[in-house]
């Protein structure tokens, strides 16, 4: 069976009027002889709608209501679209993640896919040619519909083309690929025919929000051909594919920026063995994700100042889960700064070509540019600076590596 699976976002299906336009595109893919599972969004705006009524109903936030009433956004998504195909004389009807089965674990807001059932629609397939899938959503094992989190319709697509052996998985977005890095703030940024699942994993986890980060490590794990295309425009798009021997010629691939980064640093902690584990042990119990991490010691060795970036949404539940053990770790001072912004400069060209860092770091201090925090991987080095120069940063670093168009 040739089957491919199509992502489309909030933009994507923002109106009714919007949706019939999918549902020619769609179309197109079925007259050339494919099966078609969709996953869909829930419209545009309609999620933080959502939420605040959540917020405005409870003080008391309860998360497995909180995904009850976050999933219906994309199941109204796919009625509509559904319904739209139908009336072109195309053979499709919605499915819910617990119709499906989608299976995830219980953790609410934030779950996890363990397993896709396939059977349902492939005896569904047999008559008929498009499944309407509602993403970011899918059922526990006690029963309860979950949601995976923000973006988390892209996580929900790949899934599924892992789980059907898809041709392909095309997400359909209100950009037209992979951009070297934003180009609403670096007009000079251009964009990418090919970029490798690594690159992409690193931009998406280091801010670039064109793909969720679930999304591309489960395309990178499980093989699967990823595209990202625009929704209102014929152009050829981003594909993301393994690495190639000849792109080692680019040392840089993009210029990732995330505004969602809070700095904590904790002043005076004793200098003793399983200080940093309480710490970082105790936000991990709240699911809340470390990122960066500077431990720097005093001169008579009896106290060190440890600092660590969270996503800022995060920072109301990391001050009181850290205070609450302040009495067990005996740390000073709780300092705090959310007026930062990380940069991160990304390209499999760091494995074999020196003097990245060096470029980097110089274009920063040339623009008088204060560096916080420092990290590295492979293919990546992010810092953390002050974010009333991180426009400046982006467009210096974006032309010291040679991007610009």
């Amino acid at each position: 069976m040739k089957l491919v699976v199509l992502k489309f976002g909030g933009t994507s299906v923002a109106d009714v009027p919007q949706i019939k336009k999918i549902a020619l595109k769609v179309k197109e893919v079925v007259n050339q002889g494919y099966k078609v599972i969709i996953v869909v969004s829930a419209m545009s705006g309609v999620t933080n709608n959502l939420i605040d009524l959540v917020k405005t109903t409870s003080e008391s936030l309860s998360y497995p209501e909180y995904d009850v009433v976050l999933s219906t956004g994309e199941q109204v998504t796919s009625a509509l679209l559904a319904s739209a195909l139908n009336n072109i004389n195309i053979k499709a009807r919605s499915w819910l993640g617990w119709q499906v089965p989608i299976i995830s674990d219980k953790s609410h807001a934030k779950a996890l896919i363990e397993e896709i059932k396939t059977d349902n629609l492939l005896e569904f397939f047999k008559k008929n040619q498009v499944a309407v899938i509602s993403g970011f959503q899918g059922i526990s094992n006690e029963n309860r519909i979950t949601t995976l989190g923000r973006g988390g319709s892209d996580t929900s697509a790949v899934a599924i083309a892992a789980a059907f052996s898809a041709e392909r998985c095309d997400i359909y977005t209100d950009v037209d690929g992979v951009y070297t890095t934003d180009p609403r703030i670096v007009k000079s940024a251009k964009k990418l025919n090919l970029i490798t699942y690594e690159e992409m994993l690193e931009l998406a986890s280091q801010g670039a929000k064109v793909l969720q980060t679930r999304s591309v490590a489960l395309a990178m794990k499980y093989n699967v051909k990823l595209r990202v295309l625009s929704s209102f425009e014929d152009l050829p798009g981003t594909s993301i594919i393994k690495e190639e021997k000849n792109m080692e010629k680019t040392e840089i691939s993009g210029i990732a920026h995330s505004l969602n980064e809070a700095k904590i640093t904790l002043s005076g902690v004793p200098d003793q063995p399983g200080q940093a584990a309480e710490i970082f042990g105790a936000l991990a119990k709240h699911s809340i994700n470390v990122d960066m991490i500077v431990q720097s010691s005093s001169i008579n060795q009896e106290a060190t100042d440890i600092t660590f970036t969270i996503p800022e949404t995060d920072m109301i539940i990391a001050e009181s889960t850290i205070k609450k053990i302040q009495k067990k770790i005996c740390f000073k001072k709780f300092i705090t700064d959310t007026n930062v912004v990380k940069i991160s400069v990304v390209g499999n060209g760091m494995r074999t070509q020196s003097g990245i860092a060096k470029t980097m770091f110089e274009t920063l201090a040339n623009n008088q540019i204060n560096i916080h925090v420092i990290s590295t991987s492979e293919i990546k080095i992010s810092v953390l600076i002050s974010s009333d120069y991180y426009e400046l940063a982006m467009r210096s670093l974006h032309s010291a590596f040679g991007l610009d168009v």
